[in-house]
């Protein structure tokens, strides 16, 4: 089993499990992962999602060179392959509309990184280290790396990393606005838990909705964007958690959400 997955009190957590090799994804894990995606968006109870690598070195090193032939997981054939979401599918994931959560471990570097770019949240641990290595090794990160990096910080900053293959540590991917909080490895459970436990507190499918809205609507002008009427905004309305939420603020309590 290349990819541990549990659902937990509305959290699911997902850790890739190969930690001899810094959890580096070869064609089965991929497939797994794929799998385990489709399960989480099919899975109602399932409200924040943590994702993480096994092991204190590595968050995930890309895919598994290691593991490929002549023409194999990252050659020719590797390219020609349906990827759903980009690497490990959740980098450019654009159907999950559940808050996902990036424990970084250690490095995150070339898939790795991408996976990271296309979770919502990402809490680091000190030593940790980012980076899109590819073209180190004669390669490119289109599995979301070349196209998210320069959308999610400024420009030079990005160029400088995706044209050298350079690895930034933790620190300086909070500086650029990659990661939200750094912090000691021995504190890095008690930090996602922090997070973890606001996304609970919020109603589910007001974060459905916010997140389906963030991400349809990045093309618009803001007075469009806000006169979009997405099918998580149209469902949040019609919500009976949408009443709950000021009923309880009312009776001085904390709400109760259902989900529906």
């Amino acid at each position: 089993m290349t990819v541990k997955f549990d659902v937990v009190d509305h959290v699911a957590r997902v850790i890739i499990d190969r930690p001899d090799v810094l959890n580096a994804v070869d064609p089965a894990t991929e497939a797994k992962l794929q799998e385990t995606w489709q399960q989480i968006e099919a899975d109602p109870d399932v409200r924040c999602v943590v994702l993480s690598g096994a092991g204190e070195r590595g968050f995930c090193t890309g895919s598994d060179v290691s593991a490929a032939d002549a023409g194999g997981s990252i050659g020719f054939e590797y390219w020609a392959q349906e990827r759903p979401g980009g690497f490990g599918g959740i980098a450019m994931r654009t159907t999950l509309d559940i808050p996902v959560i990036a424990r970084v471990n250690g490095y995150a570097l070339g898939g790795g990184f991408e996976m990271v770019l296309g979770c919502d949240i990402a809490v680091a641990a000190e030593h940790a280290q980012f980076g899109l290595t590819e073209p180190r090794v004669g390669f490119i990160p289109m599995d979301g790396g070349a196209v998210l990096l320069a959308r999610n910080i400024a420009k030079k900053q990005a160029m400088g990393m995706l044209l050298t293959g350079r690895r930034i540590k933790a620190p300086q991917a909070l500086e650029f606005g990659l990661v939200n909080e750094v912090v000691p490895m021995a504190e890095l459970d008690e930090a996602v838990e922090r997070w973890v436990a606001d996304i609970l507190a919020c109603s589910p499918l007001a974060l459905r909705a916010i997140k389906q809205t963030v991400r349809e609507t990045a093309h618009l002008r803001p007075h469009e964007a806000v006169a979009q009427r997405l099918p998580g905004v149209v469902d949040w309305l019609r919500a009976e958690d949408t009443r709950e939420g000021p009923k309880a603020f009312r009776e001085k309590r904390r709400p109760e959400w259902k989900g529906r």
